[in-house]
Formats: structure tokens, C-alpha cells, sequence
């Protein structure tokens, strides 16, 4: 018997012949939901912000260097750990930010063989005076229609998910073979 049953606005067929349930076909909407907000953040909010020569990949690295803690700049690879993403992938973003003198490095006074990367003064204009009213319209706009509190909520679960998938991460690193924390080979 095959029993066809709407989850929001998608439609999932159940023939009784599998071990997945309710459970798996709201993970499987869930993350589909969430792949998909992830690909339009990175198409639409690149737009909001590139009249400003950025991307959403950029626009993440000068806001984590614009936090207060990070006014003694952060080295490369807290950098990619605090953004969740390769040192290699980091890589090319950190380039066009020092080719745009938005950013610059100076070798780790603490580890010799490590960069710090910080705003400079014109990253950090750039940031605040221009770059933030894009940012600020955009949340507006792609966060309409949620209240303060649905959006704390969002955070509270989207939070937890990302707990669980640094788990996830941390146990594939350690069972990876060869795994250098550092990045390298």
C-alpha cells in the first residue's frame, strides 16, 4: 500500500518496504531546505553586496575580522576553523582581500610560521561605513516575516545542527589517514 502524504510544499510517497520514516523524511526536507537556503544566500547575498567588490565569501571573512576580539587579527587557520571551511578554500578569499588591501598579514608574533590577518583601515571603512547598510537590507528583506523570537529560535536549532555536524567533522579528521590538524600534507 503506498500512502502519499504533503510536507509543506512537498509531497512524499511511504510503500511501507523501507526501515525510513517520518523521522528521515524530515531530516531529508530539513537539510534539502537547508542546501537550498545556502545556495541562495551565497547567490542573493553576493548581489546585495557586490556594488562593494564582494562576495559572500568575503563578506564572511571581513565580518569575523570586524568582531572586537578579532582586533589583534586571527591566524590563517583560526580563521578557517572559526568560518568552517578548508585552509585552501580561505586561501584564495584572503588574496583578493589583500590584493583589495582590505586585509593584510604579518607573520605570527607568537608562531613564527603562522600569518595573523587583519582589517586595515580601509577594509574596516569599507566594512562599516559601506558594506554594512548592504547587509543590513538584506536581512531585512530575506528575514521578512519572522518575528525576533522565530529567529531566535532558528538560531537555537540551526546552532544545534551545527554542534552535531562538527562532531560529524571532527571524528572524520581523526579517522582520515595521514590527518594533519594544521592543513597540510
Amino acid at each position: 500500500m503506498h500512502e502519499t502524504r504533503q510536507v509543506g510544499n512537498d509531497f512524499h510517497t511511504n510503500d511501507g518496504n523501507g526501515p525510513r520514516g517520518a523521522r528521515f523524511e524530515l531530516a531529508n526536507l530539513l537539510f534539502f531546505r537547508l542546501y537550498q537556503c545556502a545556495n541562495l544566500l551565497h547567490k542573493t547575498g553576493t548581489k546585495a553586496v557586490e556594488s562593494e567588490g564582494l562576495t559572500t565569501q568575503r563578506w564572511a571573512v571581513l565580518g569575523a575580522l570586524s568582531r572586537p576580539e578579532s582586533a589583534d587579527g586571527m591566524a590563517v587557520g583560526d580563521l578557517a576553523k572559526f568560518l568552517k571551511v578548508s585552509r585552501q578554500s580561505l586561501a584564495g578569499v584572503v588574496k583578493h582581500l589583500e590584493d583589495d588591501e582590505l586585509i593584510g598579514s604579518e607573520t605570527d608574533p607568537s608562531d613564527g610560521r603562522s600569518r595573523r590577518i587583519r582589517l586595515t583601515a580601509r577594509g574596516a571603512e569599507r566594512w562599516h561605513a559601506r558594506a554594512l547598510p548592504l547587509i543590513d537590507d538584506y536581512y531585512e528583506q530575506a528575514a521578512a516575516g519572522l518575528s525576533i523570537e522565530d529567529m531566535s529560535h532558528a538560531l537555537h536549532y540551526f546552532s544545534r545542527l551545527l554542534e552535531n555536524m562538527t562532531d560529524i567533522d571532527s571524528r572524520v579528521e581523526l579517522s582520515t589517514p595521514n590527518h594533519n590538524p594544521r592543513g597540510g600534507q
